[in-house]
C-alpha cells in the first residue's frame, strides 16, 4: 500500500470526533444517500436510538493521535475504496480527486481522505462497507468481539477504526504501542549491529595504527640516516665551496690585473696611433707637394720622394690593421662641456596626465625610439573576446597588432600560454608581429619576464597585460606595463 504524503497538519494524527448523526437523517427521501449504511450509523439514520453497546461504541475515543501505521492502512482501504462510489455519494472535499489511480489518491488525498473519514460518519459507514465486502472474516470478528491471532494488527486496527466495534479505540492504541515496541526493538537491534561493525572497524583501525606506527618508526630510522649522510656531504660540499671561492678571488683579482694592463696596452697603442695619424698628415702634405712639384716638372727626386710618401702610407695602414686600432667615434664637440638632453623613457610618459586606458597614451609609448612591445596574448584576448575560440581569438589579436606594428614600426611580440598543448600550434605569424608560446612546464607569465629581463638596461620595454603579479614583476626589471583594455581600445581604433 503507497505511503500517504505527509501534510503539514498530518505530524499530529488523527484525533476521532464526537459521534455525529449520520447525515440523511430528517432529511427528505429524495435526499437520502441510495444505500443505508449498517450499523451504528445505519440505526442512527433511521431515527432509532442506539442501544447500550452501539452507544458505548459511539462515545469512545482515543487517547492519543491515530498511530501512523493505522492512519496509513485506514486511508489506503479509502483511497482503494474511492474509485468504487458514485460521484454523488462522495464528500464535496472528495469529488476532484474520484479519477485518480488509487495509489496517487493515496499521496496526494491524503489529508482530505483522513479528514472526511473522521468528520464523515456517512463516507466512513461506505468505506466499511466495502470493507466487509473484501474481508467478511475480519469484520464478523471484530463484531463478535474476537480478534484473529494471525491477523496484522495494523490491520485489525483499522478494520476497526472503520468499522467502530466494540473496544475499537482499545486495538487501535495497541496496535500503535506493538508499532513503536517493534520499532524499538528494530532500533535496538540495529544499534547493536552498528556497535559490533564499529567494534570491528576499531580493532581494524588500532592494528593498522600499529602497523603504520612500526612503518614510520621504520621510515624515521631510515630518515635519520639519510640525514646523517646528507650532513656528511654538506659539510663536504660546503668545503669545497670555499674552495672554490678562494680561487674565485685569485682569479679575480688575476682578471683586474689583466684588465689594468689591456688598459694601459690600449693608452699606449692610441698614442701611437696619434703620433702615426699626425705622421701620415705630414706625409699626405708633403705628398701633396710633391704631386704639385711633378705637375709643375720637378725633378726626379721628387718622384722617389713621391714613392717614398706612399710606402709610408701604405705601412701606417698596414700597422693600423696589424695593431686593430678602432675608428675613432669621439669628436670635437662631445669634448665640450653642456647640458645633455635626457632621453624619453616610457615612465616619463606616465606623467602626463593621460588615463590608463586612453588609446593616445599607447601611442606615445609607441613612438619613444626602438621602443619593444610585448603583448600577453590570451590575457587580452580574454578581456576583449572570450567567447571566441582560442584559435579565431589569436587570429583576431594578431590581425591587430600587425596593423599596429605596421603603423608605429615598433618591435611587437605576442607570447601565449603553451604549457597545456600536446603539440605545438601551426600558424604562419603576421609580418613584424613575432609570435611565442611558452614551453611545458611553463607559464606565458615566466616567459614574459624572460623576454624583459633579455633586453638591454635602458631599451625601453611596454608590457601589455591585465595580471598584477605580471605588471609587479616587468616594473621591476624596468618595462613599463599597461592595462588590457588600454591595448584593446587602440585596435578599436582606426
Amino acid at each position: 500500500m503507497v505511503d500517504a504524503a505527509k501534510e503539514p497538519g498530518e505530524e499530529q494524527g488523527l484525533r476521532p470526533a464526537a459521534p455525529e448523526r449520520v447525515p440523511g437523517a430528517g432529511q427528505e427521501p429524495s435526499e437520502r444517500a441510495p444505500s443505508e449504511p449498517s450499523g451504528v450509523e445505519q440505526s442512527g439514520a433511521s431515527g432509532v436510538e442506539p442501544s447500550g453497546a452501539e452507544a458505548e461504541r459511539a462515545v469512545e475515543k482515543l487517547e492519543r493521535p491515530l498511530p501512523e501505521g493505522v492512519r496509513r492502512r485506514v486511508v489506503g482501504l479509502a483511497s482503494d475504496a474511492l474509485g468504487g462510489l458514485p460521484a454523488a455519494e462522495l464528500p464535496q472535499s472528495l469529488r476532484q480527486y474520484a479519477k485518480f489511480t488509487p495509489a496517487r489518491r493515496a499521496k496526494y488525498a491524503a489529508t482530505a481522505l483522513a479528514a472526511a473519514l473522521e468528520s464523515e460518519p456517512a463516507f466512513r459507514v461506505r468505506i466499511a462497507e466495502r470493507l466487509r465486502l473484501g474481508q467478511p472474516d475480519l469484520v464478523k470478528a471484530l463484531e463478535s468481539g474476537s480478534v484473529p491471532g494471525a491477523a496484522d494488527p495494523m490491520d485489525v486496527a483499522a478494520a476497526a477504526y472503520l468499522v467502530r466495534s466494540a473496544g475499537w479505540s482499545r486495538l487501535v492504541a495497541e496496535a500503535g504501542e506493538e508499532a513503536e515496541r517493534a520499532g524499538a526493538e528494530g532500533a535496538a537491534a540495529e544499534a547493536s549491529r552498528l556497535v559490533e561493525k564499529l567494534q570491528a572497524e576499531l580493532s581494524e583501525l588500532r592494528a593498522g595504527a600499529r602497523a603504520d606506527l612500526d612503518r614510520q618508526r621504520a621510515d624515521a630510522e631510515e630518515v635519520r640516516r639519510e640525514t646523517e649522510s646528507l650532513r656528511k656531504k654538506v659539510r663536504s660540499l660546503e668545503s669545497d665551496t670555499r674552495r672554490a671561492q678562494a680561487e674565485t678571488r685569485k682569479l679575480a683579482a688575476e682578471l683586474e690585473a689583466a684588465k689594468a694592463q689591456a688598459l694601459a696596452e690600449r693608452s699606449a697603442a692610441e698614442s701611437e696611433a696619434r703620433r702615426l695619424r699626425h705622421r701620415v698628415s705630414e706625409l699626405e702634405t708633403a705628398a701633396e707637394q710633391g704631386r704639385r712639384s711633378a705637375r709643375e716638372g720637378r725633378s726626379v727626386e721628387d718622384m722617389r720622394l713621391r714613392l717614398l710618401l706612399d710606402t709610408v702610407l701604405q705601412s701606417a695602414q698596414g700597422l693600423q690593421r696589424e695593431l686593430a686600432l678602432p675608428v675613432s667615434q669621439i669628436r670635437p664637440a662631445d669634448l665640450v662641456e653642456a647640458v645633455v638632453p635626457g632621453a624619453a623613457s616610457p615612465h616619463d610618459v606616465a606623467r602626463r596626465g593621460l588615463a590608463e586606458d586612453d588609446p593616445a597614451l599607447l601611442d606615445q609609448l609607441l613612438a619613444i625610439p626602438q621602443v619593444h612591445l610585448v603583448v600577453d596574448g590570451y590575457n587580452v584576448t580574454k578581456t576583449g573576446y572570450p567567447t571566441l575560440p582560442l584559435e579565431q581569438q589569436r587570429i583576431r589579436l594578431l590581425g591587430g597588432l600587425a596593423m599596429l606594428a605596421q603603423r608605429t614600426q615598433a618591435e611587437v611580440t605576442c607570447v601565449f600560454d603553451g604549457q597545456d598543448l600536446d603539440v605545438p600550434v601551426m600558424m604562419a605569424p603576421p609580418r613584424g608581429v613575432r609570435v611565442r608560446f611558452s614551453r611545458t612546464g611553463e607559464t606565458a607569465d615566466e616567459l614574459i619576464r624572460r623576454l624583459v629581463r633579455a633586453e638591454p638596461q635602458g631599451r625601453p620595454v611596454v608590457v601589455v597585460s591585465a595580471d598584477r603579479e605580471v605588471a609587479d614583476g616587468v616594473r621591476k626589471a624596468g618595462a613599463r606595463p599597461v592595462a588590457s583594455v588600454l591595448l584593446l581600445n587602440r585596435l578599436a581604433r582606426p
